[in-house]
């Protein structure tokens, strides 16, 4: 394409599925590598495995997946991958070949693995030939279960740049290398040879040495690592998956005047449909006939109901809980505000910041390092007149103790411990990613309905007309209210049955759409519902309870008027009420030194209202998901670090787009996928413990990686000095493996600060 050309087109986004990627280094390789193409801006995701590219009208895509296949990696458009997984079933580790490639190499390196460690440490173990049972069991393991490192390492060397994956490399085939050379061409396939259990510092023949302990070790940790982190990120777009799914099957459409039952898929815009109470509405559109109550809490976190007739605009996959409606489509398929909340959590998962690995930044210094100090003691022991043998002992016994032993545990055990003592306390975290977005985390923002409130309506005061008996208001209001499935009769209904009991029974019940109900309660004409409900009865409330009511709908909260046999008795307030725990969540929040923000779809008045009550500042309210995700953007350009807190379908864009998001386990499928941290208990105080918790695990796995590099650093002089002993090695490495286990271990001991 020429450059007028591209120029005049217009631009378009490719989405690609990228494999073969081992860490972010590898995402930034390819991203370099697309952007250099003329009118390409490209950003590849490592947590995702998605590039998202801008092209010039008409590109060929083609072009995009031979550029990534040029850098050694794989691509396909998503079609293409769904296409070809589309048989093998949702759910099952088979879906992902390199997952099950990734499991298999890791089962086949235990099972090999675990023996050779055991003769090469254990000198009682090692029997007249054990050295060549340890190459049989141990070359499987180097050479094709470490096959994915060897691959990585190589593509490395091509690009100039050195990663944990050349470390691995290097080491285990240095390790490799010598031990054959040592069998086959020294003296250490000799019938009975030992390695005498020694720990001291003394030159040693090369030749009567071998490592395969070291190699195999080595692989099988590092590939259980790759496995456990593999099968977290698989989880991206379970939360894409899991919103499409929200929506209705089939839908009951009018055509012709004949109810029909059709595919979802089918339905078209203009064609009419039934939503019968109980339903969800099948796709946004306008009400035609009909009135109800629409639960619209999962797209727009309201939590009271939302009051339909004919004209209203209604939105797809929220709840008829009221009458019969018959809606006419407006919008269908990629056009619905589920569909474009999908788009929202795509686009802010690509989005998000690529998350470096802290081994892969130390191994791009140190590999380096080692080799040079390899070729410098080789250099050093010829330039001294030393044998050429004692020289490649020296060189090689470099390559060989800067193999990463402690290393391979460092991350795997800290995220075990850490995550398994999480999953005691109800904390789920996803992986090593999401933990270093929790050091730099400043700002917290909390959905409100679900999260900081218990998200259901409930009966929070009543005031009665002078004369009137409270206990008999809510035993008559309340029998009443019983009898009508709208959430907040049930919530009065509730409320009344735990204060006075049993309920009497309703004679002529009938419900005055979009006012109110009526009914007959123990010989009393009762009436409940909007006030505008009791005018119609010639009732009026007095002057006190009219300030009341007021008072009450300024601050957010739901009032519900009473009135029997002609006259006023007084009025029922519902709200959502806070949870207990609240309080003291936003406490513990501002002590880790965050700041606390709420962020709800709710009005203004019922935003402040729940802020003041838990000591929130800041607030942020009457918000939709698009503009919920808006609102964490400006925040993150302000400088901030993010974390989001919610429990809804509305919450997962945000979730999504924030630096660390923390969901509800009490919520929506939704926003427990597109969230990297998940509180099971539906406790806000468990944010704040999975905060500290992830803050410790990370500082755990900090130290684990200074001490596994700190013991190669002290080891790799003595190897240059030809003075490494191969069981003083294997102890030092068993040392340093030990070190790493235990600092991990003491992850069990955290405790939450959540008051009993």
């Amino acid at each position: 394409m020429s450059t007028a050309t591209a120029a005049n087109a217009a631009d378009t986004s490719v989405e690609l599925e990228i494999g073969g990627m081992t860490c972010a280094s590898c995402a930034m390789r390819i991203e370099k590598k697309l952007n250099k193409l003329d009118g390409v801006a490209a950003t590849v995701n490592y947590a995702t495995e998605k590039a998202r590219i801008t092209v010039p009208g008409g590109y060929d895509t083609a072009l995009l997946i031979a550029e990534v296949e040029k850098t050694g990696y794989t691509a396909a458009l998503p079609a293409v991958k769904k296409a070809k997984g589309a048989a093998g079933g949702e759910g099952a580790d088979d879906a992902d070949p390199e997952l099950t490639s990734l499991r298999n190499r890791l089962v086949v390196s235990i099972a090999l693995t675990v023996p050779v460690i055991a003769m090469a440490m254990i000198p009682a173990l090692q029997f007249v030939y054990w050295q060549w049972a340890s190459l049989a069991l141990a070359a499987p393991v180097i050479v094709w279960a470490a096959w994915p490192f060897h691959k990585a390492a190589w593509a490395n060397l091509k690009h100039g740049t050195a990663t944990m994956d050349t470390l691995i490399s290097m080491g285990t085939t240095a390790a490799f290398a010598w031990s054959l050379y040592a069998l086959f061409l020294g003296t250490a396939g000799v019938p009975g040879m030992t390695h005498p259990f020694a720990l001291t510092l003394a030159p040693s023949d090369g030749a009567a040495n071998i490592y395969l302990e070291v190699a195999a070790g080595v692989t099988m940790f590092i590939l259980a690592g790759r496995y456990f982190e593999k099968r977290s990120k698989r989880q991206a777009g379970a939360a894409l998956r899991a919103l499409l799914e929200l929506g209705t099957k089939d839908v009951s459409v009018l055509r012709g005047g004949v109810e029909t039952k059709i595919a979802v898929d089918e339905l078209l815009a203009g064609d009419e449909f039934v939503v019968r109470p109980g339903e969800k509405i099948a796709t946004d559109g306008v009400v035609v006939s009909g009135t109800s109550a629409v639960d619209a809490s999962m797209l727009t976190g309201e939590s009271v109901p939302v009051e339909v007739a004919a004209g209203d605009a209604v939105t797809g996959a929220t709840v008829n809980v009221g009458g019969r409606l018959v809606v006419r489509a407006t919008r269908v398929g990629s056009d619905t505000q589920l569909a474009q909340m999908a788009r929202l959590v795509e686009d802010a998962q690509t989005g998000k910041a690529q998350a470096q690995r802290l081994a892969d930044r130390i191994s791009g210094v140190f590999v380096p390092i080692v080799i040079v100090i390899a070729v410098a003691a080789l250099a050093a022991w010829l330039g001294a007149g030393f044998p050429v043998a004692a020289a490649f002992t020296a060189a090689v016994a470099v390559l060989v103790i800067a193999c990463p032993c402690a290393l391979g545990l460092a991350t795997p055990t800290a995220l075990l411990v850490g995550t398994g003592r999480g999953a005691q306390m109800g904390i789920l975290i996803k992986g090593p990613e999401v933990l270093e977005s929790t050091r730099k985390v400043d700002t917290v923002v909390l959905d409100k309905t679900g999260t900081v409130t218990t998200g259901k309506m409930s009966l929070v005061d009543v005031v009665v007309e002078p004369g009137t008996d409270r206990g008999e208001l809510l035993r008559l209001a309340g029998a009443l209210e019983d009898a009508s499935e709208h959430p907040i009769a049930q919530a009065i209904a509730k409320g009344a049955t735990q204060e006075v009991g049993t309920l009497p029974a309703v004679e002529g019940f009938a419900n005055i759409e979009g006012k109110g109900v009526q009914g007959i309660v123990e010989g009393h004409a009762l009436v409940v519902g909007r006030e505008s409900l009791l005018a119609e009865w010639s009732i009026e409330l007095s002057s006190e309870v009219a300030f009341a009511k007021a008072r009450a709908e300024n601050e957010g909260k739901t009032v519900v008027a009473v009135g029997w046999d002609g006259a006023a008795r007084g009025i029922l307030i519902v709200a959502d009420t806070v949870k207990s725990t609240s309080a003291e969540a936003i406490a513990q929040l501002k002590a880790l030194g965050l700041t606390p923000v709420l962020l709800t779809g709710d009005n203004e008045a019922v935003a402040r209202r729940i802020a003041a009550e838990v000591g929130i500042d800041t607030v942020f309210a009457e918000v939709l998901p698009k503009d919920k995700v808006d609102v964490i953007t400006r925040l993150q350009s302000e400088g901030k670090i993010v974390a989001m807190v919610g429990d809804g379908v509305n919450d997962a864009p945000a979730l999504a787009q924030a630096d660390l998001g923390l969901a509800m386990g009490t919520g929506t499928d939704v926003a427990i996928e597109a969230s990297d941290i998940t509180l099971v208990r539906g406790d806000l105080r468990s944010a704040a413990d999975a905060i500290r918790l992830s803050r410790k695990t990370l500082s755990t796995i900090k130290s684990n990686l200074f001490w596994a590099f700190a013991y190669n650093v002290a080891a790799v002089p003595i190897a240059a000095l030809g003075l490494l002993n191969p069981m003083l090695a294997g102890a030092a490495m068993a040392m340093s493996s030990v070190f790493v286990v235990g600092n991990s271990l003491r992850l069990r001991s955290f405790k939450s600060n959540a008051t009993p």
